[in-house]
């Protein structure tokens, strides 16, 4: 059996840290789903677009809980850079795409066991977007959810980096989306708030990283751990 985990948001989700900055991560049971099929795990696990693919949290967040609780962890990679939340509403092509891939993974072997979220810098540009943040959000997870059968999964939630205060192309409501987002963060026990306190972006104030991408990983992993206590849940 392979404990499944959908990776969807934009860019630092997808990843965009520099992969020479960090030594890579090998971990034979961990696997992603590509192309129909499982494979070993390699960074990018994303192929958005490929001239910016780098490490993302995905990568040490399934090597942290492999190494934990033993079994096979599979990712299932469908973060798309500069997405807004609109593109992830029910009918776009985002929205259907990691349905079915979910789907075509659990045919494959895979058992959903979580979600991970990191999106909002692209609707942090002006204060309306940001501040209906949470209503987009609900009307995009109770139809994602219920599709792949995620409704009892964890579903986490990571803060946008501080250091968005520095990018002016835009981003200036970044605190409202946070805001938004620790608030969706509380909405339930599946639920759980990962930090982005102390982490630093890869000299561009929009990305992470590759060494942040790398503890934002881990503390994603200890979400999960926090929302599946919650929800009694357990992995192999």
């Amino acid at each position: 059996m392979i404990q499944a985990f959908l990776l969807i948001g934009q860019s630092n989700m997808a990843g965009r840290g520099p992969l020479d900055e960090v030594p890579p991560i090998v971990n034979p049971a961990v696997r992603m789903f590509r192309d129909g099929v499982w494979l070993p795990a390699a960074e990018p696990l994303h192929t958005d677009k490929p001239a910016m693919a780098g490490i993302g949290p995905g990568m040490s967040f399934a090597d942290a809980l492999q190494r934990r609780h033993g079994g096979t962890i599979g990712l299932v990679p469908c973060a798309f850079g500069g997405t807004s939340l609109r593109e992830w509403q029910p009918g776009e092509s985002l929205f259907t795409e990691a349905i079915q891939a979910t789907r075509a993974a659990l045919l494959a072997g895979g058992v959903l066991k979580g979600v991970l979220w990191h999106q909002g810098e692209s609707d942090s540009d002006t204060w309306e977007d940001a501040e209906r943040y949470d209503t987009g959000f609900w009307s995009m997870y109770h139809p994602l959810t219920e599709q792949i059968g995620g409704r009892g999964v964890p579903f986490l939630i990571g803060e946008l980096g501080e250091f968005l205060a520095d990018y002016t192309p835009g981003c200036g409501f970044f605190r409202t989306t946070n805001r938004k987002l620790e608030e969706i963060a509380k909405g339930g026990p599946a639920f759980a708030w990962v930090p982005a306190t102390g982490l630093t972006d890869r000299g561009d104030s929009l990305h992470f990283d590759a060494p942040s991408q790398r503890v934002f990983g881990l503390r994603y992993a200890d979400a999960w751990e926090q929302a599946a206590v919650r929800l009694g849940m357990r992995l192999t």
